[in-house]
């Protein structure tokens, strides 16, 4: 069976920044007949469930790994060393399980594909991807958004 890296609050894990878990028929029907390997990154990196919520201020993932931007909470406070811990450890979850594809959050600072928050907390949408889809990404991995999100 395809293993495929999914985003643990798809799995339904209560891993997410508000506490929760986003698991749904959706999701389900992606990953298909694979076998999912739920992983989290910001939970790998030793960040508390929950979390404040975090943003990317001056750019995306791809910014923020090459040192132009930084992913910071709600507070202020610079988590930009954890998500890049984070998506290391991600890419080794996925390496380790053969991983060619993964099926991560949309819009989420570090999963998001294609589209993240835009670094303001006001619910605003920018073009880009989060820190570990950009690592993934990088790195030869297919990255999906979860369908509905």
């Amino acid at each position: 069976m395809e293993p495929v890296l999914v985003s643990a609050c798809l799995q339904g894990v209560p891993c997410r920044f508000d506490g929760r878990g986003k698991a749904s028929a959706a999701v389900t029907g992606a990953v298909g007949d694979r076998r999912p390997v739920a992983f989290c990154p910001e939970v790998a990196a030793g960040l508390p469930t929950p979390r404040r919520p975090a943003e990317i201020v001056g750019g995306d993932g791809h910014d923020v790994l090459d040192g132009r931007a930084r992913v910071v909470d709600d507070t202020g406070r610079d988590v930009t060393e954890e998500f890049v811990d984070g998506a290391r450890r991600a890419l080794e979850a996925a390496r380790r399980a053969g991983c060619t594809e993964a099926l991560l959050m949309a819009r989420s600072p570090s999963c998001g594909r294609g589209t993240v928050y835009d670094g303001t907390f006001t619910g605003e949408l920018r073009e880009g991807d989060g820190v570990t889809a950009a690592l993934l990404e990088r790195h030869g991995i297919t990255v999906r958004p979860a369908p509905g999100g």
